[in-house]
Parts: C-alpha cells; sequence; structure tokens
C-alpha cells in the first residue's frame, strides 16, 4: 500500500545521504519534497504540515549539521515523527470484563462485518460471540452466518428483526448466560454520515455500554477519512481504529492522517481477505516500512505462529541425511502460504522493495505451478527425484498443465537448494547457520 511513498521517500533520501555536508538550505529542499510526497499519497494537508515543521526544527539544529552522518540524523528524525502521526505506541485492546463488549462503527463499505468475523478469529481463544446487527443491508447477517461458520464461530442473530439495540441486548443476556468472553457487535454503516444513523450508534452505546468502540475505516478512502473519523470521534468517542483494505493498492494516506486527528489510536490493520489476516498495529514497525527498513519483528512473529521447534529440529536432521523431498519441500510452501502472501513476506526484509521484486521477476503465482508439479508427481517421483526421466517429465508437465523445461528448472533448483541447505545444517556456512537454527 505504501510502496509509492516508500519509493518516494527513499530516492529523497538517498540524495541526502550522498551529500557529505548537510546545511539549512539543502535540507529545507529535501523536506520540501518529503512534504510534497506527503501530500501526494493524500495524507491530510494539516498533518503533513505540521509534520514537516517538527522534523525541520529538529534537523537544522546544530547538533545534526556538525554531526559525522547528518543525513542518517534527519531520517532517524524523520522516522521518530513518523512513529508519533502513526500514535507512537502500540495499543492493545484491554480485555478485562466477560463478556467483554466490543462496538464496530463505520461507513458501508468500511469492511465491518468481514472485520467482525477476524476479530472473532483472532480472539478465539476466548470463546467468541459476534451480534449480527446491520439489519439493513441486504445479505450483511447471512455473510455474517457463512463468515462464522467457515471459522466456527457463533454468531447471534434474530430472524425478521429490525431493532439492533434489541438484538444486541439479547446477544449480550446469551454471551452472559453461555459464559462467552467476547462479544463483537457488527453494526451497520451508511454510504455517508447521517443523522438517523449517528442516533442509532449512540442510542446502542448507552444501552449496552461497550468496552471498546472500533471505527473501521476503509484505507482506501484518502483525504476524506479525515471528516469521516472526525465526525464519528465527536459524537461516539471511540477507543480505537481499524484499517481495513491495506493490502490495497491506495495511496496510505487515511493511516498517516487519522489517528494525528482525532488523537485515537490504531489498534489493528487488515492486510488480506482471510480470517487470519488481522494484524494488531505497531507504529514503529509501519514507519520502518514506509521508509523501506522491512519489518524484521513481525516476519518472525509470522514464522513463530507456523513453524514448531520440534518439526524444525526433524527438518534440519533431514537435511543432514539428504532425506529431504519433494513432499517436504511442498510442506513448507503451505507453511510459508500461511504466513500471508509471498510479496508481503519480502517487503518485511530490509531493502527488498517493490523496486527489487520487480528487478528479479518476481511472480507470485509461480508457487502454484510449483504445487501443481508436485501434485502430478508420483510418491516415489517426489522421494527419489533422480528416477525422472524424459517421459516421466512428459507426464508431469501433461498432468500440471506445465512444459518440460519447467520441470527441469524445478528439480534443477530442488537439487540446488537440497546441496546449500545440507551446507548450512552440517555448518560449513559459519555464522549463517546461526540465523536460521
Amino acid at each position: 500500500m505504501f510502496d509509492s511513498l516508500s519509493e518516494r521517500l527513499n530516492d529523497i533520501f538517498k540524495r541526502l545521504r550522498g551529500q557529505g555536508k548537510l546545511t539549512e538550505a539543502n535540507i529545507k529542499d529535501a523536506l520540501r519534497e518529503v512534504r510534497l510526497a506527503l501530500l501526494e499519497a493524500d495524507v491530510n494537508f494539516k498533518v503533513a504540515k505540521d509534520f514537516i515543521n517538527e522534523v525541520q526544527e529538529k534537523a537544522i539544529g546544530e547538533e545534526v549539521l556538525k554531526s559525522l552522518s547528518p543525513g542518517q540524523q534527519v531520517i532517524k528524525i524523520v522516522f521518530d515523527e513518523l512513529v508519533k502521526i502513526l500514535g507512537q505506541h502500540t495499543s492493545l485492546l484491554e480485555i478485562k470484563n466477560k463478556p467483554e463488549i466490543i462496538m464496530l462503527c463505520g461507513l458501508q463499505g468500511s469492511g465491518k462485518t468481514t472485520l467482525a468475523a477476524k476479530l472473532a478469529h483472532f480472539f478465539r481463544r476466548r470463546k467468541p460471540l459476534i451480534a449480527a446487527c446491520d439489519v439493513y443491508r441486504p445479505a450483511a447477517i447471512e455473510q455474517l452466518k457463512v463468515l462464522g461458520k467457515q471459522i466456527q464461530i457463533d454468531v447471534y442473530s434474530i430472524d425478521n428483526c429490525k431493532d439492533p439495540i434489541l438484538i444486541s441486548k439479547e446477544a449480550l443476556q446469551a454471551a452472559e448466560e453461555e459464559d462467552y468472553g467476547v462479544l463483537i457487535i457488527d453494526t451497520a454503516g451508511r454510504l455517508h454520515i447521517d443523522e438517523e444513523m449517528m442516533n442509532e450508534l449512540e442510542n446502542l452505546k448507552a444501552i449496552i455500554k461497550p468496552t471498546e468502540i472500533l471505527f473501521v475505516i476503509d484505507s482506501m478512502i484518502g483525504q476524506d477519512a479525515v471528516n469521516v473519523a472526525s465526525e464519528f470521534n465527536n459524537r461516539l468517542e471511540f477507543s480505537g481504529i481499524v484499517l481495513t483494505k491495506l493490502d490495497g493498492d491506495a495511496r496510505g494516506g487515511a493511516a498517516l492522517s487519522v489517528s494525528r486527528i482525532t488523537g485515537k489510536p490504531i489498534k489493528f490493520v487488515s492486510i488480506g481477505e482471510k480470517p487470519k489476516d488481522l494484524e494488531i498495529f505497531h507504529p514503529d514497525r509501519m514507519a520502518q516500512r514506509i521508509l523501506g527498513m522491512g519489518d524484521i519483528l513481525t516476519l518472525v512473529e509470522k514464522a513463530q505462529e507456523t513453524i514448531d521447534k520440534e518439526e524444525a529440529e526433524k527438518l534440519r536432521l533431514k537435511f543432514l541425511k539428504n532425506q529431504f523431498t519433494l513432499d517436504d519441500f511442498l510442506s513448507q510452501i503451505q507453511k510459508m502460504k500461511k504466513m500471508g502472501p509471498l510479496e508481503n513476506l519480502l517487503g518485511m526484509i530490509p531493502g527488498f522493495n517493490k523496486n527489487v521484486l520487480d528487478q528479479i521477476d518476481f511472480n507470485p503465482d509461480q508457487i502454484k505451478y510449483v504445487e501443481a508439479i508436485i501434485y502430478s508427481m508420483t510418491k516415489l517421483e517426489r522421494e527419489s527425484p533422480h528416477i525422472i526421466n524424459g517421459s516421466r517429465r512428459k507426464r508431469i508437465a501433461a498432468g500440471s498443465g506445465t512444459n518440460v523445461s519447467e520441470i527441469n528448472r524445478l528439480l534443477k533448483e530442488f537439487a540446488q537448494m537440497q546441496k546449500m541447505m545440507r551446507q548450512l545444517t552440517s555448518g560449513k556456512l559459519g555464522k549463517m547457520k546461526k540465523m536460521f537454527f
């Protein structure tokens, strides 16, 4: 999402680092370009102006200009101010009561219904219940029931009921009686802010008394995000913000504006369509991504969620004994897919931005072809790839919808990987071993 802004900022800072000595004049020139980049990314003009003023005030100080690496100092100041704009600290939901009541609000199309299911999946260990209170949008309740069934989470609804307050009250009673840990209330949205909508949400808040009110906003909304967020906050005083569709191609201005304008923290970001595609928002990590510094901590956390230590040790022994098969390779591909889209994961590696992906002709769909090729092999062929002769390659190509050259490439790359991993696990690659095992 922040690709365009990240590229612009990286170009500006590359020129800044290349200058041996910085002056007040060239810092101001660079910051003028940064301001333009922020405005082009749909950042609110007041937020952009305040940001530049704060950076400039600190960057033209004597301590920075006379330092050994003034360019790096300026970048550090930009990073610190970006973190401030994004909320300064990670803000978690406060789960104290049982059931904890989380109310979602926002415009129609912001992704509230899908988010309700994602939050339920996030809190699945606390036995969540979702209350289907969007009684206006056609099929909204049915959509929530389908999502609930997919993730095996209960959804409370009342057939033919058009009273969201009644549904919420009865859902709360059911949550209390049946020992649910979290009650998530999916409210109705509108295409625009109107008095009827706000009154309904205010009444719902007064009666249900939610612990958390999360304002859900589509990251692709752009400049209007500030006005919408301010109006909702004035009427409801929400406790936090959730940015949805962060995996889209929007310019990212909403993320850099709503928290500063409302004074409320961004608590979650939605990064995909699957139930697990919800992340706790870390301002410092997001600032690192925007400045092209990567996000190793999030990458490690995702790996820890999908990779078992005991299994990793078994895998290491397989490499050592030259017993790593194409079945094992397929299994690792599928685990990696659970961590999220590969291009997103690579984007968390410092310096591995969209430009790098374009240069190496990266195609995420290629993984599908690799899977199809391996699935088209017999069990014996997966265990002993060296037996795959010309006729077998033709059969595998026909079965996977690929061609023989692609089969050859996969087998060659697999053999090279086996060799490299044997060296890695046996210690022949020195310090690299410690990075992986």
